[in-house]
């Protein structure tokens, strides 16, 4: 038997096959009967098949607390938690806080400020103090 090579070769995809949502779980609490769950209880009847539908990865639980606010919790792969109270926030307002949840990482949120570079090389020009450089003449 002889061997022949293989007539198809693989396309790199650049990680589209390779992603994994950070998202592992949400949960979502509502109340029946408060005013404040208007919004939730809008968003559970009207919107939450399509996002389930659309999010197939992501395991959703949906549990009634009664005479609480709604809450939606967000659990993650690095095994962080992320809640957030939508009390009193409409059908849009709790559409946005699920998706917020869905596109966050998971991560505590850090300060993005003007700190010092920190870096494992030395810099090419070395260390800097202020006798190199150009002679002052008086």
């Amino acid at each position: 038997m002889p061997l022949s090579a293989i007539k198809t070769v693989s396309k790199a995809q650049n990680g589209v096959g390779a992603f994994i949502l950070p998202l592992r779980r949400l949960d979502l609490h509502y109340c029946d009967w408060a005013g404040s769950s208007r919004g939730m209880n809008a968003y559970l009847r009207n919107h939450l098949s399509r996002f389930a539908s659309s999010n197939p990865q992501i395991e959703i639980r949906v549990s009634p607390k009664p005479h609480r606010h709604p809450v939606i919790i967000g659990h993650y792969i690095n095994s962080r938690r992320r809640a957030i109270c939508v009390k009193n926030l409409q059908v849009e307002g709790v559409r946005e806080k699920v998706e917020y949840l869905r596109n966050h990482t998971g991560e505590k949120n850090r300060k993005i400020g003007w700190d010092k570079v920190r870096s494992l090389n030395e810099s090419v020009r070395g260390v800097w103090s202020p006798f190199h450089g150009a002679r002052i003449r008086i």
